[in-house]
């Protein structure tokens, strides 16, 4: 018997036409394409059709969305006669309409058209980003008449293919042309690089990689080509590096039979190194312990990581003496082995965060000293530095210029330079701390330390006349950070990308327009300028928190850059204020500076209303379910459930109400506060016994957990760059 349609279903299928016929009049092409895509029914096509009708110049960029949508939809007959004519009629983004065309026709296997296709994808009037992709297709669109030719096509533009379908493509297309060894060689490499999608989930570049190698065993016979013993140890090392850990150690255990050497000896090791990793910490140890490796030269290093393993082992046993042994064995027998400024580096960490202070500090002296080029040596002299400025050692001012001259661009400088100043004022020599705090104040304007250095020059202790010519020498000679200033005027490559991605916005591909614009950040565009335009388009569609990440990602050095050097909409797409009503509001409600409350959410969450940490906090301000359960009722939420905290208006209710009763409990400290709203205030209380505090930032800079010091001063900051951006 025949089924009858339901009338409800006949009825929303005819309410769902009617709304994108109302679209189709109303809207605009961006949102109708997009709704489409999400949602590709017949009415949302009649929609996008109907709107290209009534604006016929607009018709070739709703032609481009129909035929990309169709490609994702497998409609493969559609797409193409959708898109043929359009490299013509879209000559900006011509790349787009024939990288699609042309996708369109491979996978009909209709081979014959597609390198004319694809010719706007390798020589437009701009660098496509579509241009790796694009040899694949052409690659692929040879490999059954013409093998040769895609191998060769592969291999010329094999740096700008996207791996892993770059290495696989070629394998490929070296087994269409019977040429079994090289397909083996990439083959193997993606097993080896890409092992079992822990890398690429979505990719199965592993497993086919995989299948294909024991096809070509099985057919090759004794000419199939065995695994390099370095390719072994590779493998195995990619799966520990990804944190495949058990996979790991079997790789390791069952390579042993064909290393030898190095290799054997570093894969023995690494076994235990994987037994540490995945939480078997007494089975490494004693694994590890039993070794005996060769100590000849060029084998050291793997008998060097072993004693590195070990101390971690150790650590994790609670076995101080067995850590301590080890790092013994690695200062006598490895002294400059990487190992060992890793042992080092770690175990100082350790005993920081239990402020064992008489065992941290020569760990970290031995860190600069023993290893001086090296990235970590920095922070090193700065925990040396910063515990002589805090006891007042005599050595600390000497220390304090030390490390301005051997680091000026680490992120310590600031602090350095602020703390070397108030040396000065306690010694009152006041015209040498008001020369650091000017040279910190107009060097690096936006940070924490830099804020307060303001706050010092305004302080009236401060204005005694003076001249400190040796530290005024001294400070011009700092080679601090130097900031890429904000061009003014877009080259013309900036300018072509910038049109480039605004066409695929209108046609509703945002996708694709912001692949466009990262793609121009990298290559050949301003990156600043292409961040504005990226971040202006996600404020632009209510989206305020993508434009931060986009800032920040696209322009990471903004922080050294005077504010009156960059346009204010720089700014308010690095600090936006979403939500302002209802923030200030509830910030003043419980007598807070919005300020401050901005400057946690942009810490917290950038403004992400769904925003979920590891911790499962949710929403703006990071609320636990728990304790939003807590304070719901006392910041007049009724009916709770954790889902509202996703809701911007009740997660700036009880987040307000949360900091308001913690820095309370503080007695109104907001640095304490903050350190507690990130780390919990049962750590802020141990932190607070350690030392006696002059003034906050000596609390801030002893916090031993980089993540909760970096989260004050930031907070901090992020306030104080909203009082100015936001009078």
């Amino acid at each position: 018997m025949r089924r009858v349609p339901a009338i409800s279903a006949i009825l929303a299928l005819a309410l769902a036409a009617a709304a994108w016929l109302h679209a189709a009049a109303t809207g605009d092409l961006k949102s109708l394409v997009a709704a489409y895509r999400a949602d590709p029914t017949p009415a949302g096509r009649a929609a996008v059709e109907s709107y290209a009708a009534a604006h016929p110049n607009e018709d070739a960029l709703a032609r481009l969305a129909l035929g990309v949508v169709s490609y994702e939809q497998k409609d493969y007959g559609a797409a193409i006669a959708t898109l043929q004519p359009l490299p013509a009629k879209l000559p900006q983004i011509a790349d787009y309409a024939a990288f699609y065309l042309a996708a369109a026709r491979v996978e009909s296997n209709d081979f014959g058209g597609v390198a004319s296709d694809l010719a706007p994808a390798h020589a437009g009037a701009a660098r496509s980003p579509l241009e790796g992709k694009a040899w694949l297709l052409e690659a692929r669109s040879l490999r059954s008449t013409a093998a040769a030719d895609a191998v060769k096509t592969l291999r010329e533009h094999y740096a700008r293919l996207p791996q892993p379908d770059g290495a696989l493509a070629l394998a490929d297309s070296y087994q269409a042309a019977n040429d079994l060894g090289n397909a083996a060689d990439f083959y193997r490499r993606v097993y080896i690089q890409y092992p079992n999608g822990i890398q690429y989930p979505n990719s199965d570049a592993a497993a086919t990689a995989e299948a294909a190698l024991l096809t070509l065993k099985d057919s090759m016979g004794a000419s199939f080509p065995a695994p390099l013993p370095q390719q072994l140890l590779r493998r195995a090392d990619r799966l520990l590096e990804l944190r495949a850990y058990p996979q790991a150690r079997s790789e390791y255990e069952a390579a042993l039979d064909r290393l030898a050497g190095f290799e054997r000896d570093t894969a023995r090791v690494r076994m235990g190194a994987a037994d540490y990793l995945n939480g078997k910490a007494a089975a490494a140890y004693g694994y590890l312990a039993a070794l005996n490796l060769p100590e000849s030269e060029g084998r050291s290093e793997a008998d060097a990581e072993r004693f590195y393993y070990m101390g971690e082992c150790a650590h994790r046993l609670n076995n101080d003496d067995g850590a301590a042994a080890a790092l013994r064995q690695l200062d006598v027998k490895h002294p400059k082995s990487p190992w060992r400024l890793k042992a080092l580096v770690s175990q100082a960490n350790r005993f920081l965060v239990a402020n064992r202070v008489e065992d941290y500090l020569p760990l970290y002296k031995a860190v600069y000293e023993g290893f001086p080029t090296d990235a970590a040596a920095a922070t090193s002299h700065w925990k040396v530095a910063f515990h002589a400025y805090l006891h007042d050692r005599g050595d600390a001012g000497r220390l304090l210029q030390e490390h301005l001259e051997s680091y000026p661009a680490h992120g310590t400088a600031g602090a350095a330079l602020y703390f070397l100043g108030r040396i000065h004022e306690r010694r009152d020599h006041i015209a040498a701390a008001r020369a650091c705090y000017q040279r910190l104040a107009d060097g690096l304007q936006n940070g924490y330390y830099a804020m307060l250095a303001r706050g010092r020059l305004r302080a009236p202790e401060m204005q005694k006349p003076g001249a400190a010519d040796e530290t005024v020498k001294f400070l011009a000679a700092l080679k601090l950070p130097q900031p890429n200033p904000i061009p003014t005027e877009s080259t013309h490559a900036t300018a072509l990308r910038i049109e480039r991605s605004r066409m695929l916005r209108a046609a509703g591909l945002a996708d694709l327009a912001d692949a466009e614009l990262r793609f121009a950040a990298r290559t050949d565009a301003q990156p600043a300028l292409v961040a504005m335009e990226m971040a202006g388009a996600d404020t632009a569609d209510a989206v305020p928190y993508l434009g931060v990440k986009v800032m920040k990602s696209l322009v990471p050095d903004y922080l050294n850059l005077p504010v009156p050097d960059a346009p204010r909409e720089f700014w308010q797409y690095l600090f936006p204020m979403p939500y302002r009503p209802e923030l200030v509001a509830d910030a003043q409600a419980h007598n807070l500076d919005p300020n401050l409350v901005a400057g946690l959410i942009r810490q917290e969450s950038e403004f992400n209303p769904e925003a979920v940490s590891p911790a499962n906090a949710d929403g703006l301000m990071q609320v636990r379910p728990g304790t939003g359960a807590e304070f719901a009722h006392a910041a007049g939420i009724r009916s709770f459930t954790s889902r509202m905290l996703f809701q911007p208006e009740v997660n700036l209710k009880i987040g307000t109400a949360i900091f308001r009763s913690m820095l309370d409990k503080s007695g109104g400290s907001m640095e304490q506060t903050l350190a507690a709203y990130n780390a919990g205030p049962n750590r802020v209380a141990e932190w607070l016994t350690w030392n006696t505090y002059r003034e906050p930032a000596e609390f801030i800079e002893s916090i031993p957990f980089t993540e909760t010091r970096d989260y004050v001063q930031a907070v901090i900051r992020n306030a104080e760059m909203y009082r100015r951006l936001y009078p």
